[in-house]
């Protein structure tokens, strides 16, 4: 049954209707269709939801919007070629070109769906059993759909009748005069290049720079510039080129953190010196916070003003800035214990004055 007898059995014989009644079932065939494919897509991924394999529900995830458009544009392009087999409105080399743009532009929108859910596997602790650095990760994905778009953009170039040889060749030309305009731009982009190769710091680190006032926590590393909150919750852009000529130090990459404190008892207490300094050493090596594999000293330094100084150098095993404090304030109360229980005392500033007087001494007679 072809199309003329479907529409004479159904009444509408007006040979000015026959089109009309053509794209009306068009529509709902392809209708009749979306709801099919939107039906079977949601019980697949209800299906997928108990497998452990998370890839293949990305890939679902990432095709469905792009299959629901394909559909719709595939019945439009029916629609357009049997309005253009009536009026004639549109020529058939438009209608081609029109279709090639459309398949390139779902193909790129199916990629970068797919690159994106792919992203947020490979940095799910849930997901996956290692999963990978969110810069890296990051990176991998810009790289990937600024590739994606520059080729997509080239096919389309191509399909509509652009040469697009002329293109490149006038981009390597074009390119140097660039460069020189937009130096700077070029040179914050292989900076962020860099520290994606490089990666002296990654999202999430603490960084500061002693060359520079830049110091907080890593929010975003984009091709131009770096987003850093700094402690006081101001956010700080910096541009990827600074990188390259300052030092940055990683503090969030410390092995250890260390405590380094000076002690004075009194001189009056000299006797207990040595005893109080074995007894801290002791407690040091017995500190389940204290990484005793680390340098570990407990010396005698120095003869001060008014008192005797011995410094504790040692190392926490923990590198969390709040927890560190905990474990030197334990420490530092437990030195004190130590003192007193040998009854000594920590020195304080002071003088003594001595007065020297002279006696009257009367002649004798």
């Amino acid at each position: 049954m072809n199309w003329d007898t479907l529409i004479n059995y159904v009444g509408l014989g007006q040979p000015q209707m026959h089109w009309l009644v053509k794209i009306a079932f068009i529509l709902i065939i392809t209708l009749f269709i979306h709801l099919i494919i939107s039906k079977l897509i949601s019980r697949i991924l209800l299906q997928l939801k108990v497998t452990k394999n998370p890839w293949d529900k990305a890939l679902l995830i990432a095709a469905r919007q792009p299959i629901k458009y394909f559909i719709w544009g595939l019945g439009l392009l029916i629609i357009s070629q049997t309005s253009n087999n009536e009026t004639g409105a549109f020529s058939q080399t438009s209608i081609d070109a029109l279709r090639k743009i459309g398949l390139i532009a779902l193909i790129t929108w199916f990629i970068s769906r797919l690159v994106k859910r792919c992203e947020q596997i490979l940095i799910s602790p849930v997901k996956m059993k290692h999963p990978m650095d969110l810069t890296t990760v990051s990176a991998v994905g810009k790289l990937i759909k600024a590739s994606l778009l520059i080729i997509s953009a080239l096919v389309v170039l191509q399909t509509i009748g652009v040469s697009i040889s002329g293109i490149l060749a006038f981009g390597g030309i074009g390119g140097i005069a660039v460069g020189f305009a937009a130096k700077d731009l070029l040179a914050n982009f292989f900076g962020g290049l860099m520290i994606y190769l490089d990666r002296p710091f990654s999202v999430g680190d603490w960084v500061r720079s002693p060359d520079k006032e830049i110091e907080g926590t890593v929010e975003h590393i984009g091709w131009r510039q770096t987003r850093i909150r700094t402690f006081d919750k101001r956010p700080l852009y910096v541009p990827n080129a600074t990188f390259s000529l300052i030092s940055v130090e990683n503090p969030s990459r410390m092995s250890h953190r260390r405590i380094y404190e000076k002690i004075g008892i009194r001189y009056d207490d000299v006797d207990a010196l040595a005893s109080i300094m074995d007894d801290i050493k002791a407690m040091l090596k017995t500190h389940q916070d204290i990484d005793s594999s680390q340098t570990m000293i407990v010396n005698f330094n120095e003869f001060g003003p008014s008192s005797l100084d011995f410094f504790v150098y040692t190392f926490t095993k923990t590198t969390n800035w709040i927890r560190f404090h905990e474990v030197k304030q334990d420490i530092l109360l437990k030195i004190i214990d130590i003192i007193a229980h040998h009854n000594a005392e920590l020195a304080f500033p002071t003088q003594t004055l001595k007065i020297q007087t002279e006696q009257n001494i009367q002649p004798e007679p």
